[in-house]
């Protein structure tokens, strides 16, 4: 993370109040615009998959946990969907042409390690993934691997502590709304 990278402070409504420097912003914990992506695909028995990364030991917060595909923020005057296709290429070197559908917001405000504080308007962005060709960036990505529901469910039962502050309830609003489709 550099030092020059802003995020665009929002009211829970989403509106925009101005931008803050991105670090102090997670010092502060100043409400601020974000977006969580998952990918999914379906395995050959038709059980579904969703592609987790596993964050950098050298992230500024929750190194080495598991999380959705890919979150991030957007930039001043980005369009979203190009924020969450940017930072797809940037973390895991995905470059291939997807369909991203927003799904749903939602606010929340968690105490994360290095005394820094996530408090966040998540815009929640959802793909299908049939191929994709995966680079992960190391500064970005320590692992990265597909899950099936039984898994990540298991693991949120018998070690919360393994994923991201946001995660659990990324997973459940793509995974509610995956099944709501399907019907």
């Amino acid at each position: 993370m550099t030092h020059s990278e802003h995020v665009i402070l929002v009211d829970e409504n989403g509106t925009i109040s101005g931008q803050q420097e991105k670090l102090q912003a997670h010092i502060t914990g100043e409400l601020h615009q974000a977006f969580s992506v998952m990918l999914y695909r379906y395995s050959r028995s038709g059980e579904r998959e969703y592609l987790l990364q596993q964050r950098a030991e050298g992230k500024y917060h929750s190194g080495r946990l598991w999380t959705n595909t890919c979150c991030s923020h957007p930039r001043i005057n980005e369009d979203l969907e190009q924020a969450c296709l940017r930072r797809l290429k940037e973390e895991l070197g995905i470059d291939q042409p997807l369909t991203l559908q927003e799904i749903g917001v939602f606010c929340y405000h968690a105490q994360l390690d290095n005394n820094l504080i996530e408090h966040e308007r998540d815009h929640v962005w959802v793909g299908e993934a049939v191929k994709l060709c995966l680079a992960p960036n190391p500064v970005e990505v320590m692992n990265c691997r597909w899950w099936s529901t039984h898994e990540i469910e298991q693991g949120l039962k018998e070690n919360p502590a393994q994923f991201t502050a946001w995660f659990t309830d990324v997973f459940n609003r793509v995974k509610n709304w995956l099944n709501l489709a399907r019907t």
